[in-house]
């Protein structure tokens, strides 16, 4: 992936669009950059595994036909440039960042945890990724309040007219609470090894949504599935709040 084009590309459009550009740290493939509006609102982020490009992109489309122009948006789409510009999961250091949100080893985490911290707990994260293993769309729910299925199942309604859902009875080791569905628990699988959907409900986010699409699928479809889910889960957040 051409990190800096795509870096360069988006900070043209969020700037257009009155987003704030703050750099969290400096890599050897580009900088960690998080766009921001003043307010308490929703976190995207992408990127996160450098062999996942079709979470950024779908975060760039987001952005340019203006759905991201009315809530006060924060938008980290590629937290992970050195994995990005090799195509490797990791960073150019070998850390998973998604493992890495207690140790904190990684300056791209680290950074980005110090970010956080420092301001309004996120009122939902959605965070994009993608899955080699799998045929189809599936997500990670954390919800700190009431248990909402129905939430649930908009979102998986609006995506399967983009993609297939996976059809398996667990996913990645995790039993699944109806097809494509995992409701997690707020702890890690590893304790010592946090991704960051643990790491902000330990902050207080009250829900998070972790979007997988099959990397096997065609890349227009595997955006055009991240944004049905990004739009319906805001759209279920809110109207089921």
């Amino acid at each position: 992936m051409d990190v800096i084009g795509f870096l360069e590309e988006f900070g043209v459009e969020a700037e257009r669009r009155g987003f704030r550009r703050e750099v969290l740290c400096e890599t050897p493939a580009g900088p960690v950059v998080i766009w921001d509006r003043p307010g308490q609102g929703p976190c995207l982020t992408a990127g996160m595994h450098g062999d996942e490009p079709a979470g950024p992109q779908a975060a760039l489309a987001l952005l340019k036909e203006g759905y991201l122009d009315t809530r006060a948006w924060t938008l980290c789409p590629a937290i992970n440039p050195t994995g990005l510009a090799a195509g490797t999961r990791e960073n150019g250091e070998g850390l998973d960042l998604n493992r890495d949100y207690l140790a904190l080893r990684s300056a791209e985490v680290r950074s980005h945890a110090a970010w956080l911290s420092a301001h309004p707990c996120p009122t939902l994260l959605v965070s994009l990724h993608e899955d080699w293993e799998t045929s189809g769309f599936y997500f990670y729910e954390i919800n700190l309040g009431a248990d909402l299925p129905d939430r649930a199942a908009s979102i998986l309604a609006a995506v399967e007219a983009e993609l297939p859902l996976e059809p398996g009875d667990s996913i990645d080791g995790h039993e699944i609470r109806s097809k494509a569905w995992v409701y997690h628990v707020p702890e890690a699988d590893l304790p010592e090894s946090w991704p960051e959907a643990i790491y902000l409900a330990k902050m207080g986010c009250p829900l998070s949504f972790t979007f997988e699409t099959p990397s096997a699928l065609a890349m227009e479809r595997r955006v055009a599935g991240h944004m049905a889910a990004v739009k319906a889960a805001v759209k279920a957040a809110e109207e089921m709040a």
